[in-house]
């Protein structure tokens, strides 16, 4: 079993926020496998789903970003997961919009969720790092992190998502560097091969419309 993990906060108040484009990468990944209907377990949402004849569970913790690491934990005991068969998608600041990156491994960058899950689970976990870009000015992090996507970064959100479900299966069978070229040429060939961070575009694409 591989288990797949998006990292949010639950509830509608947060639904948008960049801080839960892991939430929305699971659930696009959920539609696109027609995976088993959203139910409560492990302190957290699951389903499941079949991949190349791997199964595959698709968990949304719901203990809240800080304490993701708590529900990850539970659902490795049930099923006597290791580390190698867990994959995390999560918003990653330092990591330009549109743009993504996988590792195994490594520092926490100061992501609270990562922290948690590496306290109660271990470190080696793949990880799956979604750009949302800096705010530029560290004392705007919380507010930016804890904001929608404004109207004009829809589009790019959609189409990295969706194009990260499409190609799940390569992640699924361990295949990282096809799965990263899958996506990059997607995203070059829409167009989205410089996008900048809200805060370079202000007072235009920045504003909610």
């Amino acid at each position: 079993m591989h288990l797949i993990v998006g990292l949010g906060n639950p509830g509608s108040r947060y639904a948008k926020n960049r801080h839960n484009i892991g939430f929305m990468a699971i659930d696009e990944i959920a539609r696109g496998l027609r995976a088993s209907p959203w139910r409560k377990r492990f302190q957290g949402q699951i389903s499941e789903a079949t991949v190349e004849g791997h199964k595959v569970l698709l968990l949304k913790p719901e203990t809240y970003m800080n304490e993701s690491g708590r529900s990850v934990a539970e659902a490795m005991r049930f099923f006597k997961l290791s580390l190698n068969d867990v994959t995390v998608f999560y918003d990653d600041l330092d990591l330009a919009p549109a743009k993504i990156r996988v590792k195994t491994g490594g520092g926490n960058a100061g992501h609270n969720g990562l922290r948690s899950i590496t306290a109660h689970c271990g470190n080696e976990y793949r990880r799956v790092r979604l750009g949302i870009g800096h705010p530029g000015d560290k004392s705007l992090v919380q507010p930016y992190v804890l904001g929608d996507f404004f109207k004009a970064e829809e589009p790019w959100v959609e189409d990295l998502l969706s194009t990260c479900a499409q190609n799940i299966r390569l992640l699924v069978q361990d295949q990282d560097s096809s799965f990263l070229n899958k996506v990059h040429l997607t995203m070059e060939a829409r167009g989205w091969t410089d996008v900048k961070r809200p805060a370079e575009n202000a007072g235009k694409a920045n504003k909610k419309e």
